[in-house]
């Protein structure tokens, strides 16, 4: 199941099997947040205490969490890992207040830009206290969110699709729309949405894509860099650069959508959620990989109706993909008392045995790639991959042409994510939110001195 980075295949999926995964909303279950950063010092005993925190993800996902801290416990007798899990609408206050506070976790789970935390001095580097041959196992496209020339800071879990464009095969059908094979470019996409809109009942639309500034900031990084051929910095970091026909034209292929009636003018759902496609109310659905998982488990019914493929591409794209590279990484504090016990058990659970690893993407439907191909090849020869096809499509048809997410500070990507939505609501002319999103990026060049922190590869 290595990536495969000559596949060039684009197919339809009619999802069989079944599937019993949970739901993906991040909201579901928590735990009591445990004892802070503090108490983690070796004890009368020699046992050193290393304090775990992730996020509340998927049940089955948190799971794994509170499985591989009790099994790497029960492996050695040197170490202790404390796991606290966090809800996910309280992990950015929690996080900041234990920051500030001097007690952050030893370890915890990261999905922010590295760069601006490696600059704050966040992040513990990791070259020192994780083997080389073990950060070497990092996949390339994985590279770009682990390490700043050379020096890593994070080691993933797993990269994920943000952009996948899903389809439901009986409404293309009844409007006469290929739904063996996806639309493959924008101008298909459109033409497809001016048949099937028509054929629609009243509260469907032909799409349910991203239509917010904040989220436009993270998801449409691919779909930048398949437009315009890089995304909103130049390579040294000392200038914005979207005043070009790629971002105009991207910002117009949304607006279009708008002004046609293809898309609600409030979103039926969520962008990471996927009720509005299971209660067929959409004819295609943009969202991330993970979905699949949330079709599985709470509209069975639709698996056998669905499409999956690669999200759209721009006439002039010449083979560059559209969607951004998603991720989830740990990372180790900066100010931890007890760093090689925390890189100990990070290598043990994320750099160690893969089997280790496979229950994880196993559980989680093969929405997820691992950043190991020594994990992929075991994820990929698990009994439950065959009723999974759509992993196929992820890890050689979407993946190998993904684009990372940037490592620039957050405010450039809202700032671009504020001109699309702009422009698509008709609020602004492709000329004057590109001029606006100039002047806050080179706000954020200037205040943050970006020329001294571009990456130089």
């Amino acid at each position: 199941m290595a990536i495969n980075t000559t596949s060039k295949r684009r197919t339809a999926l009619s999802v069989l099997g079944v599937i019993t995964a949970a739901g993906l909303l991040a909201g579901c279950g928590s735990s009591t947040p445990g004892q802070s950063a503090d108490d983690g010092n070796a004890n009368a005993d020699g046992v050193t205490t290393v304090q775990f925190w992730h996020r509340t993800f998927t049940p089955v996902e948190n799971e794994w969490y509170k499985n591989i801290v009790k099994q790497f416990n029960e492996s050695q007798d040197e170490i202790k890992v404390v796991d606290t899990e966090v809800p996910a609408d309280a992990w950015d206050q929690k996080m900041k207040a234990a920051q500030a506070a001097g007690k952050a976790p030893d370890v915890y789970t990261f999905s922010a830009s590295i760069t601006d935390a490696v600059n704050a001095e966040q992040l513990h580097p990791l070259n020192d206290i994780v083997p080389q041959d073990k950060l070497d196992e990092i996949i390339e496209q994985a590279q770009p969110i682990s390490q700043i020339d050379g020096d890593y800071y994070a080691y993933p879990l797993l990269l994920e699709p943000q952009t996948v464009l899903f389809w439901n095969k009986e409404i293309l059908d009844k409007a006469g729309v290929d739904s063996d094979n996806g639309p493959e470019t924008w101008d298909e996409l459109l033409d497809a949405c001016a048949k099937i809109k028509p054929t629609l009942a009243s509260g469907q639309y032909c799409i349910s894509p991203a239509s917010d500034a904040v989220t436009f900031a993270w998801s449409s990084v691919g779909q930048q860099w398949n437009f315009a051929g890089h995304t909103a910095l130049s390579d040294d970091w000392t200038a914005p650069d979207i005043d070009n026909d790629g971002y105009r034209d991207l910002m117009s292929k949304y607006k279009e959508l708008w002004d046609n009636g293809y898309m609600a003018k409030q979103a039926l759902a969520a962008y990471v959620e996927g009720k509005d496609f299971g209660e067929q109310k959409v004819a295609f659905k943009v969202s991330g990989s993970w979905m699949m998982s949330e079709i599985g488990s709470d509209f069975p019914d639709m698996l056998e109706n669905t499409g999956v493929g690669a999200f759209v591409n721009s006439e002039n794209a010449d083979g560059r993909g559209a969607t951004t590279l998603g991720n989830f990484r740990w990372v180790i504090d900066a100010k931890t008392k007890n760093a090689q016990a925390a890189a100990d058990f990070l290598t043990w659970a994320l750099a160690g045995d893969p089997d280790l690893l496979v229950p994880f993407f196993v559980d989680t439907q093969f929405t997820k790639v691992p950043v190991r191909t020594s994990v992929q090849e075991a994820v990929a020869d698990d009994e439950a991959a065959a009723d999974a096809p759509w992993s196929d499509i992820v890890v050689n048809d979407i993946i190998p042409t993904a684009i990372p997410e940037p490592t620039y500070p957050w405010d450039v990507s809202l700032a671009v994510g504020t001109a699309m939505e702009s422009v698509m609501k008709g609020a602004a002319t492709p000329d004057a939110a590109i001029g606006t999103a100039e002047k806050a990026i080179q706000t954020v060049i200037d205040r943050d001195s970006l020329a001294d922190k571009a990456p130089s590869n």
